[in-house]
């Protein structure tokens, strides 16, 4: 696992490495899919459904909130609150994490925590604009502003998940082809694609 040197560079010691920090954060599927490949077959639905509940319990006993623990797991926040609705067991250790959480002091918002900036550089890598990762990883605004302005770490960090972040998409507009979209329609959501191992009892109800 890549390991930061310190939050800050004392005198005369170099920069963390910024590039290598967010790539790191980035490589996680890419870990995941190497250790899968070692057993010689796709991922099963439930490993990869339990790992990213995994990774929301984790975000959630840091002190992060719902959209915040969806950035770090890598899941839509609408399949997050699908979770909830629809796993009574994952709702009861989501609360168990939560509670955790505040026991410790590490309630959203009451102070800056690294788990607050990973779901940040994780956002902006992603393509999200910087005033919206900040408020979606807990931080506000004008305390923001403040740390950027006396962190060169963090200002380095933020250079590179912009460097990393995915083009914008050019447009397809072809005169006299114009239609508005009627106010209450959503463009559709460009996401991923994974391969997975359905369950045998999941492969046998379509059989039928």
């Amino acid at each position: 696992m890549y390991e930061p040197r310190r939050p800050e560079p004392g005198p005369g010691e170099e920069p963390p490495d910024a590039d290598g920090v967010i790539a790191w954060l980035k490589g996680g599927e890419e870990t995941e899919r190497a250790l899968q490949a070692s057993l010689d077959a796709p991922p099963a639905e439930r490993d990869v459904l339990l790992a990213r509940m995994g990774d929301v319990l984790q975000a959630a006993a840091q002190g992060l909130g719902h959209e915040a623990a969806a950035v770090w797991a890598g899941v839509p926040e609408h399949v997050l609150r699908g979770w909830l609705d629809t796993d009574a067991a994952f709702a009861a250790a989501l609360h168990a994490a939560r509670a955790l959480a505040t026991a410790h002091g590490a309630r959203r918002g009451r102070r800056h925590t690294p788990a607050m900036v990973r779901v940040l550089l994780t956002a902006m890598s992603r393509g999200t604009t910087r005033r919206d990762a900040v408020r979606t990883a807990g931080f506000g605004e004008h305390r923001f502003r403040a740390l950027l302005t006396g962190s060169s770490t963090l200002r380095s960090l933020l250079a590179a998940a912009r460097r990393v972040r995915p083009p914008k998409p050019r447009s397809t507009y072809v005169p006299g082809t114009y239609r508005p979209r009627r106010p209450d329609r959503k463009p559709p959501v460009q996401g991923r694609f994974r391969l997975v191992q359905r369950e045998a009892a999941d492969a046998g109800e379509a059989g039928r």
